[in-house]
C-alpha cells in the first residue's frame, strides 16, 4: 500500500505541473493574441490625408505600434520589465502622433497594454516597486501632457486592484503555512500520545508481572526466612504503588480526558517515602519547623514528588548515607530541605539516570513561582533545597 502511495504522488505531481504549465501557455497564448488586437487597434488609427514632408511612414507607424504590443507578450513572466516597455512604448507612440499631426495623445491600444502591465506589476511586484510604478505613472503623465494629467490617477486603478490581489494571496498563503504547521505540531503530539500509550501497555504489563512474581515468590520456597518474605512483600507494594501512579498519570491519554479525581500525593504521605527510602537503606532523619497550614495542592504535591526524587537519588549516588529532611511551614511559602553525606555501601554499576530527575523538580519548582537549589557538598554528600511560594500555586 505504501509502495503504491508513493507511486502515485509523482503521477500527481507529473500531472500538477503540466496543468501549471499549461496554464502558463494559455495565459501567454491570451495576451499574445490581445497584443496582436491592440496592435492592429492602433494600425487603424487615421492618417492625414496630405500628410507633411518628412512625417513618419506607415511602416513606422506599424513598427511603434508594433512595440506598443509586445510587452503584454511578458506581462505574465517579466511584469516589471513588461511595464517598463510598455511606458517606453506609450512614449514613442506619443511621440509619432505629434509628428503625424494628429489629435489622438494616445494610442489607445498602447495605453490599454500599460494598463494591463500595471496590473501584474500589483499583483507581482513588491510593495516598493508598486510605490514606484505609482509615482512614475503620476509623475510622467503631469510632465509629459499636463493636460491629460487629470487621467493619471484613476489609470492608478490596475495597480492598486493588483496589489489588493497579491496582499489577498500572501494572506491565504500565509494561512496555509500556519494550518500545515498547526497539523505537523498535532501530528507530533498525537505520536507522543502514542509513545505514551504503548509506555504504560508495556510497563503496566510488566510491574504487574513483578507485583505477581514477588507474591508468589516465598511459596516457592520452602520455609522461607521472614527478612525474606518481607522483602518479597516489600518489592510487591512498591510495584503496584508504581503501577497505580503510572495508570494515574497515562492512562488519561486512551480516552482524552482528564483523569478520575483521586487524591493526589502531598506531605500527608511523608511517612511513607521516608519508609521506602529506610527499606532501601538510607538513615533518614526528618524535622518541621511552623505550624503546617493548608497547602494548595500543587505546592503539596511538588513537594512530595520532589522530597521523592532526592531520596530516590540518594538512594542511587549514595547508598547507606545518613539524610536529613528539614520542612519548614513559613507563612508565605514552603522550605524543603534534603541532605545526604556520603555513602557508605557499594555503588551499584550504572546508575546515572541523565540528571532527568533534577531537571522534573527544578520544572516542579519554577512552575510555581520557586526556586530549586542542588549541588555537592564539602563531605561529599549532595544538598537539595526548595522554595515553593502559597501565593502563585493558588492564583
Amino acid at each position: 500500500m505504501t509502495g503504491e502511495r508513493s507511486a502515485a504522488a509523482p503521477r500527481r505531481g507529473r500531472i500538477r505541473s503540466r496543468l501549471r504549465v499549461g496554464r502558463v501557455d494559455i495565459v501567454v497564448a491570451l495576451d499574445f493574441v490581445i497584443a496582436l488586437l491592440f496592435f492592429a487597434l492602433d494600425n487603424a488609427v487615421p492618417r492625414p490625408p496630405h500628410p507633411s514632408p518628412g512625417h513618419p511612414s506607415d511602416v513606422l507607424l506599424i513598427l511603434v505600434s508594433f512595440i506598443t504590443a509586445a510587452p503584454l507578450t511578458l506581462r505574465d513572466r517579466r511584469p516589471l520589465a513588461a511595464w517598463l516597455c510598455s511606458a517606453g512604448g506609450v512614449l514613442a507612440a506619443r511621440a509619432l502622433l505629434l509628428a503625424q499631426g494628429l489629435s489622438l495623445p494616445y494610442l489607445p491600444g498602447a495605453v490599454v497594454v500599460y494598463l494591463l502591465c500595471l496590473y501584474a506589476v500589483g499583483v507581482r511586484g513588491g510593495n516598493r516597486v508598486t510605490a514606484g510604478a505609482a509615482v512614475v505613472t503620476v509623475v510622467g503623465a503631469a510632465v509629459v501632457d499636463s493636460s491629460t494629467a487629470a487621467v493619471a490617477v484613476p489609470m492608478l486603478v490596475p495597480l492598486v486592484a493588483g496589489h489588493l490581489v497579491r496582499m489577498r494571496r500572501t494572506t491565504r498563503q500565509v494561512l496555509a503555512e500556519q494550518e500545515a504547521r498547526h497539523a505537523a505540531e498535532t501530528a507530533v503530539l498525537e505520536e507522543r500520545q502514542r509513545i505514551a500509550r504503548e509506555l504504560h501497555d508495556v510497563v503496566a504489563h510488566h510491574m504487574s508481572v513483578i507485583a505477581i512474581q514477588a507474591e508468589a515468590a516465598p511459596y516457592k520456597v520452602t520455609d522461607p526466612p521472614p527478612e525474606l518474605a518481607e522483602s518479597f512483600a516489600d518489592i510487591r507494594a512498591s510495584a503496584l504503588e508504581g503501577l497505580t501512579e503510572l495508570r494515574r498519570v497515562l492512562g488519561v491519554l486512551r480516552t482524552g480526558h482528564t483523569p478520575e479525581t483521586t487524591p493526589q500525593p502531598g506531605l500527608d504521605r511523608l511517612e511513607e517515602v521516608v519508609a521506602s527510602a529506610r527499606s532501601g537503606g538510607l538513615t533518614v532523619e526528618v524535622s518541621s519547623t511552623g505550624e503546617p497550614p493548608p497547602l494548595p495542592q500543587g505546592v503539596a504535591l511538588s513537594a512530595h514528588r520532589i522530597l521523592q526524587e532526592a531520596l530516590s537519588n540518594a538512594m542511587k549516588h549514595a547508598p547507606g548515607a545518613s539524610v536529613t529532611v528539614d520542612i519548614d511551614y513559613r507563612s508565605d511559602e514552603l522550605r524543603l530541605r534534603v541532605v545526604n553525606g556520603p555513602g557508605t555501601a557499594p555503588r551499584p554499576v550504572a546508575e546515572s539516570g541523565g540528571g532527568h530527575g533534577l531537571v522534573g523538580m527544578r520544572e516542579r519548582a519554577s512552575m510555581l513561582g520557586g526556586t530549586l537549589a542542588v549541588g555537592p557538598r564539602p563531605d561529599g554528600g549532595f544538598a537539595v533545597t526548595a522554595v515553593l511560594p502559597y501565593q502563585k500555586a493558588t492564583a
